[in-house]
């Protein structure tokens, strides 16, 4: 069966498309899952390797940085090159870095894999979402990224808690290793999904050149913002300030160039137009970013709080935490359904319920005696993991919603490289407060993860307000107070 949307592209549902779905919920489960993994297992990657706390500290960074460099040109890549040959071409990069991350015999070693298993998990995020524009329309796309969502949910679920699962059975020094090499199996089969499902798609246009420069100015202005927030607890924001200012200049000489780009009749790395004409981007991609500031950076300070305050082990820490991860896994699949019907207004609930939630959590863990603080945050965390589940996967798609499908990879590269300039940001912040309060205050551990989280809960406080303005818009834009702020799903690929 087709369906014509409005302009008159004529849309035709790939039979095969949930299964393909399956492969990019595989994809998104196995970075993902690395992530939460690694963040328990660095304590034993610095005994295990005999490193100092800030070089082991770009086992994550590096990665974070190297993976936000990627997002855009591979978007473009992906709509200019195909998204199936991308795909293929980055997970097969990733699995391969995995295993050398796992195998690697010194700090530096491992960090340089982990470099390029960034720039690998940075390609193949783009294409998660930009597969989804291509293969589902209207209520069903709703549907896909609330699937994709609540994958996000579950890997952070369970990710901490097979870290510390593969911790205590392999032992503190070597059991860091099999933390990496979790991806092979996973991966492999990702691949063979990926192989046999993903459609062949060619593009009905010439491609045009790829844009160097509009590369290397993003890249510049990307690298100079995030270099001196991976570094921050090495002094890298005091040794690196003067890169801040770098990147202004360079993000605004981006602006012109491909503004010059479009003049000129050229396809330009990331059309402007997403921002200035399309519906519902701008405001979607800011509240993502500030969302990430304050969503990031609360679980190196959770970590930071269980291992190092309380005396949790890593499995125990991970389990603590999990509530979240789970509500949020829960009401990801909840809000894909709901999407089309009440569109914005469920990110705006969500972040409501996160505020509440973590600002919950805050001043039970500041108040309530060390040894039953596990236990006493279950439930402001299942709220708060509540309400993440109707932030992010409702936000990719109403954000996403009225993009052009042959731009769909460059706008989903755009969306992620705001959330991990935010996350970069959340993480050099919260820690710094939670350091900066435990030292001034003489160790005292609940005071500082109170205020840490109430930093979080701030920031989550001002994407609300984006969340809200944008509801109120929305309406505005769909015909008045009275109608809901979703636009016919299928004029989405139309735009411009």
């Amino acid at each position: 069966m087709s369906t014509t949307a409005s302009g008159g592209e004529t849309y035709s549902p790939d039979p095969r498309r949930w299964r393909a779905l399956s492969v990019t919920l595989v994809a998104g489960f196995m970075s993902l899952l690395d992530v939460s993994i690694v963040s328990v297992a660095l304590p034993s990657m610095q005994k295990g390797l005999d490193t100092s706390p800030a070089q082991i500290q770009w086992v994550v960074s590096g990665y974070a940085l190297a993976f936000g460099l990627a997002l855009v040109p591979a978007g473009r890549l992906g709509d200019a090159l195909g998204r199936r040959r991308m795909f293929l071409l980055a997970l097969s990069g990733f699995v391969l870095f995995s295993a050398l991350a796992g195998a690697a015999p010194t700090a530096e070693l491992l960090v340089a894999a982990r470099l390029a298993q960034g720039f690998a998990a940075g390609a193949l995020a783009p294409q998660n979402s930009g597969l989804i524009q291509d293969l589902f329309r209207g209520g069903e796309r709703g549907r896909a990224f609330g699937f994709f969502g609540a994958t996000v949910g579950i890997s952070t679920a369970v990710g901490p808690v097979i870290g510390g699962l593969i911790l205590a059975a392999f032992g503190e020094d070597d059991g860091w290793r099999w933390i990496f090499y979790v991806n092979v199996p996973i991966g492999a089969v990702a691949l063979l999904l990926a192989a046999r499902l993903l459609p062949k798609t060619r593009s009905d246009r010439p491609r045009g050149p790829i844009d160097v420069v509009g590369v290397g100015l993003l890249g510049g202005a990307v690298l100079a913002v995030m270099l001196p927030l991976v570094q921050a607890e090495s002094g890298g924001i005091a040794r690196l300030w003067w890169l801040f200012p770098v990147g202004v200049a360079l993000a605004v000489a981006f602006v012109l160039w491909e503004r010059r780009e479009v003049r000129r009749g050229r396809e330009p790395l990331l059309d402007l137009r997403l921002v200035t004409d399309t519906p519902g981007y701008a405001a979607g991609a800011a509240l993502g970013t500030v969302y990430f500031v304050g969503f990031s950076g609360i679980w190196l300070v959770f970590a930071i709080f269980f291992q190092a305050g309380l005396g949790y082990t890593p499995l125990e820490s991970g389990l603590a935490v999990t509530p979240f991860a789970l509500g949020s896994a829960v009401s990801a699949l909840l809000g894909g359904r709901l999407v089309e019907r009440f569109g914005r207004l469920l990110t705006v609930i969500g972040l409501t319920a996160v505020a509440v939630g973590l600002g919950t959590t805050a001043l039970v863990l500041a108040t309530v005696d060390p040894s039953i603080a596990g236990g006493a945050i279950i439930a402001p965390m299942l709220l708060a993991g509540v309400g993440g589940g109707l932030v992010i996967s409702p936000n990719v798609t109403m954000t996403l919603r009225c993009v052009p499908v042959r731009m769909a990879g460059s706008a989903g590269g755009a969306l992620q490289t705001g959330q991990r300039i935010g996350a970069a940001i959340g993480s050099a912040a919260l820690a710094g407060i939670f350091y900066a309060v435990l030292t001034s205050s003489g160790g005292r551990y609940p005071l500082a993860v109170g205020i840490a989280l109430g930093s979080a809960v701030v920031m989550v406080l001002v994407a609300l307000l984006i969340g809200v303005l944008e509801w109120r818009a929305g309406r505005a834009r769909a015909g008045g107070a009275g109608a809901p702020d979703v636009e016919p799903a299928d004029t989405a690929h139309v735009h411009h």
